[in-house]
């Protein structure tokens, strides 16, 4: 992962923020277009170093997450959901997890990546469910019922949406 090459795209549209994400295979940095090439080379150093630490300490593939949605779409659905593509995304700022029901393709938010097992489950679950059924009515919520887990991890998520990762008051009220 640390060999994968990195883009800088200079950004008009940016004015003091860098931003650097995970595209196609490479690290693709978008800086504010005016920015010394010291400055630069120094903060594209300094988020690129900090993204693939995260990338590296979470260690869930894309191919981790297909492969235990399958594992959840047998245990609770009978192998009934027909998922497309499943991969994890980084845009995704105010949903856990979306789905398009035409397709199948499921996106995971990568604000997932360090929370317990269960709740990524849970997740990945409903995505699957709505590759089965739209919305979330009462063939949605029968389906939801078989994991066992399920409430937890609908608590978890609260806490987490509260209070945020590492937090002290989630931790110990979540």
């Amino acid at each position: 992962m640390d060999e994968a090459p990195v883009r800088i795209i200079r950004s008009k549209k940016r004015r003091k923020t860098l931003e650097a994400r995970w595209a196609d295979g490479q690290i693709v940095v978008r800086v504010p277009f005016g920015m010394g090439q010291q400055a630069e080379a120094e903060a594209v150093d300094r988020v690129v170093a900090k993204l693939r630490r995260k990338s590296t300490r979470a260690g869930i593939s894309d191919e981790d997450l297909v492969q235990r949605a399958a594992q959840l779409n047998r245990a609770f659905l009978d192998s009934a959901a027909r998922p497309g593509s499943i991969r994890w995304v980084s845009n995704q700022t105010r949903r856990w997890g979306s789905c398009t029901t035409a397709t199948g393709d499921i996106r995971i938010s990568d604000r997932l990546k360090d929370v317990p097992a269960y709740v990524l489950d849970a997740v990945l679950l409903h995505e699957l469910i709505h590759t089965i059924t739209r919305g979330h009515g009462a063939e949605f919520r029968r389906l939801m019922q078989t994991y066992p887990d399920h409430a937890k991890a609908e608590g978890y998520l609260e806490c987490y949406q509260r209070f945020g990762p590492g937090n002290p008051a989630a931790d110990n009220s979540c």
